[in-house]
C-alpha cells in the first residue's frame, strides 16, 4: 500500500484543540503542518511609508504562538514547518514535491487569504485535493438560519435570529497523537532573522496585562478570568474600563490568532454558569463573541467592499498627529500611545480614537484601519475593518451620526483623569478631573496644539450635562 501524506496549512488557527484541520475521517500515514508568513506583511503598509504592515508587537505575539504550537505538535509526534514568502506558491510547491494526498486549510474571511486559497486550488496537481474546511466559527455556516446572502443588515437582527434558532456546538478536545512527519524539510526561522525590531521589542511596563502567545497562555487567561477574577459576574459592569488587567476578558489576541476558539470560550462560560448561574455579565461575553461572528460573516459576504471602493487618501498632518499621539487632546493621545507601546487597546478607547480621526479630524477611515492592522496583536481582518466601517457610518447598518464626543466620554470613563495621566506623565501635575482632559485651558502655552482650536472645540467646552444626545 502506498503511503499517504497530507498537508495542514495553518493560518489563523494556531491550536491543536477544537481544530477541524486535525480531525481526520481517514488519517494519512504522514502529516506536514505548515505556516507561511506572507511576505507582503513585511512591506510598507501604504505608499510613501516605511512602516511594515505587521508591526513588532503583532509579529512578536504571532511568533510566540507559532513556537507554542510547534511544541504541542512535537508532543503528538508531528512538527511545524514555518516559511516566509508567497503562501500559495509555497503550498503548491510543497504539495507537488511530496505528492501530497490533500491540502487541508480553514476558510478565511480575509480577501488576500481567500485569494491564496483559490490560487492553491488552481495550482495543485490532479493527485492532490484541496479540502477547505470551516473551523473556528461559533456557528457553522450551514447551521445559520439564513443563507449568507441574506445576512441581516444589522448586528441586532443577526443576534436575534441566531439566538432564537441556532445552537452553539461544543468544542472538540485536542488529539492525543498525530501522524508522523515524513521525509520532508523542517524549519522554523528565529524571529530575529525575520524582523530584528520585533525580536527586540518589549511592551511598555505601564500596560495593565502582559500577553504571551500560544494555546497554554490562552487557556490560563480564560480560566483565571472566569474563576479567579470573577469575570462572569463583573464583565458587563467593567468592560468599558481603561486601566488594569481585569476590566476586560483580554481574550481577543488569542481568538484572533486562533490559539483559542470561540466555542472553547462559550464552553468555559457555560461551565461557569452551571456552577454560579447565568447573569447579564456572563451573557455579555457570548454577546461579544456574536459580534465577532457577525463581522466574520459580513466580511465573507462583502469581500473587497470591506475595504472601501474609492481611492485611499494619502496620510496627512492630522493623521500623523493622531498616529503619533500628538493631537493635544489627552484622551486621544493617551490611547494612541498605549496602542503603539503595547499592541492593545480597550474597546472604549478604540471607539473614541476612531471616531476622533474620522469625525473630528476628517481623515479617511481606512488610514486608521491600516494603522490598527500594523499595531494590534489582536488584529482580525473582519473585526478590525468591520468596526472601522461601523464607526465611519458606512457599510452594514450605516449611520452617519455615530459620533463620540471625546470630552464627554473622558468625563464618563476617566472622571479623575487617571488614565490620561498614566500615559501622559506631564498631566500628573494638574488636578484630578476635567482639567487633565482640557489642559490647554489652564496652561495654553504648554498644551497648545493646532488641533485644539477654539472654534473647532467650542461644543466641547459646554458642560457635559448640557450636551445633546447626538454625541455619545
Amino acid at each position: 500500500m502506498n503511503s499517504t501524506i497530507d498537508i495542514v496549512w495553518l493560518q489563523d488557527d494556531l491550536r491543536v484543540a477544537d481544530n477541524e484541520l486535525f480531525q481526520f475521517a481517514s488519517p494519512p500515514n504522514y502529516l506536514v503542518c505548515l505556516y507561511v508568513l506572507d511576505e507582503r506583511w513585511l512591506t510598507p503598509f501604504m505608499e510613501g511609508e516605511t512602516t511594515p504592515r505587521i508591526g513588532p508587537a503583532r509579529l512578536r505575539f504571532l511568533w510566540q504562538s507559532l513556537m507554542e504550537l510547534r511544541g504541542e505538535l512535537l508532543q503528538r509526534g508531528s512538527d511545524l514547518l514555518v516559511r516566509i514568502g508567497n503562501p500559495s506558491d509555497i503550498v503548491i510547491e510543497l504539495a507537488l514535491s511530496l505528492n501530497a494526498r490533500q491540502v487541508r486549510v480553514a476558510d478565511h474571511a480575509g480577501v488576500e487569504e481567500t485569494a491564496h486559497i483559490q490560487a492553491v486550488a488552481k495550482g495543485l496537481s490532479d493527485q492532490t485535493q484541496l479540502d477547505c474546511i470551516e473551523s473556528g466559527r461559533l456557528i457553522d455556516r450551514h447551521a445559520l438560519p439564513f443563507e449568507l446572502e441574506a445576512l441581516p443588515a444589522s448586528f441586532s437582527g443577526f443576534r436575534r435570529s441566531v439566538e432564537k434558532t441556532s445552537s452553539i456546538p461544543a468544542s472538540h478536545p485536542a488529539p492525543i497523537t498525530l501522524p508522523h512527519w515524513p521525509d520532508a524539510p523542517r524549519g522554523f526561522p528565529p524571529l530575529k532573522s525575520v524582523c530584528k525590531q520585533s525580536a527586540l521589542w518589549k511592551p511598555d511596563a505601564r500596560q495593565g496585562y502582559t500577553y504571551q502567545g500560544g494555546e497554554a497562555a490562552a487557556y490560563e487567561r480564560l480560566h483565571d478570568y472566569l474563576w479567579h477574577q470573577k469575570g462572569g459576574e463583573t464583565y458587563k459592569k467593567t468592560r468599558n474600563g481603561l486601566l488594569g488587567a481585569n476590566f476586560s476578558t483580554r481574550l481577543s489576541p488569542w481568538l484572533a490568532r486562533g490559539c483559542l476558539s470561540a466555542r472553547q470560550v462559550n464552553d468555559a462560560v457555560k461551565a461557569w454558569e452551571a456552577e454560579h448561574g447565568s447573569n447579564e455579565s456572563s451573557y455579555w461575553i457570548i454577546f461579544e463573541l456574536l459580534w465577532r461572528e457577525y463581522f466574520t460573516r459580513a466580511a465573507q459576504l462583502e469581500g473587497k467592499k470591506t475595504f472601501g471602493s474609492r481611492q485611499l487618501a494619502k496620510p496627512c498632518a492630522a493623521f500623523d498627529a493622531w498616529r503619533d499621539a500628538d493631537t493635544g487632546v489627552p484622551f486621544i493621545d493617551a490611547a494612541m500611545l498605549e496602542l503603539r507601546q503595547t499592541g492593545w487597546l480597550s474597546n472604549r478607547a478604540r471607539q473614541n480614537v476612531a471616531s476622533f480621526l474620522v469625525k473630528d479630524l476628517d481623515v479617511d477611515w481606512r488610514l486608521g484601519a491600516l494603522w490598527f492592522e500594523h499595531c494590534l496583536i489582536d488584529y482580525d481582518v473582519a473585526s478590525n475593518w468591520g468596526n472601522w466601517r461601523y464607526i465611519a457610518g458606512i457599510g452594514r447598518d450605516p449611520h452617519q451620526n455615530r459620533y463620540f464626543n471625546v470630552l464627554k466620554q473622558a468625563g464618563q470613563y476617566d472622571p479623575k483623569g487617571l488614565y490620561v495621566a498614566h500615559w501622559l506623565k506631564q498631566l500628573e501635575k494638574l488636578p484630578y478631573g476635567l482639567e487633565r482632559h482640557q489642559p490647554w485651558r489652564s496652561d495654553p502655552e504648554t498644551f497648545s496644539s493646532p488641533y485644539v482650536e477654539p472654534l473647532q472645540w467650542e461644543r466641547w467646552l459646554i458642560p457635559w450635562s448640557k450636551l445633546g444626545n447626538n454625541a455619545v
